[in-house]
């Protein structure tokens, strides 16, 4: 069997009923945004969880005891094409939509696009790399929709 272009990216549901729609669709575009933000993409693993796992994982991983939305762990080697793991709370996902009053298929992609920008080296610490980054989640979303 051939494999396919976007077979280095995957998802993996941890919540169970829950998939979405056009998933080769997204793979495609997050590989064109790894190649626009000029970064190599070796491996990237999103697995879509609860807000009970995703506390878990703050708690033991980043001594963090509290809900988000997003975890990244970005497992590159040095100098090496990135590998990296995205965690998403899907539970997140649905509240921040509706308290944006945003759509929850829009709200799912700003966070998955979110996660690559981050291994593409975005931050959001600060304010300013916050502002940044919403900058190029907005830029992203009108791109993919």
């Amino acid at each position: 069997m051939m494999s396919k272009a976007t077979d280095n990216i995957q998802f993996h549901y941890l919540l169970k009923g829950f998939s979405f729609q056009n998933r080769n669709q997204c793979k495609s575009f997050i590989q064109q945004l790894f190649k626009k933000e000029k970064k190599a993409l070796d491996s990237l693993n999103f697995i879509f969880c609860s807000d009970e796992y995703l506390l878990e994982i703050n708690r033991n991983y980043l001594n963090h005891d509290y809900y988000t939305d997003i975890i990244t762990f970005d497992l590159s080697e040095p100098g090496q094409a990135t590998t990296g793991e995205i965690y998403i709370s899907i539970d997140r996902v649905r509240d921040n939509a509706n308290n944006h009053e945003e759509s929850f298929t829009r709200e799912l992609h700003r966070v998955i696009f979110h996660g690559a920008l981050h291994l593409c080296g975005y931050g959001d610490k600060t304010q300013e790399e916050e502002i940044l980054m919403r900058k190029m989640e907005n830029k992203y979303l009108d791109m993919y929709f």
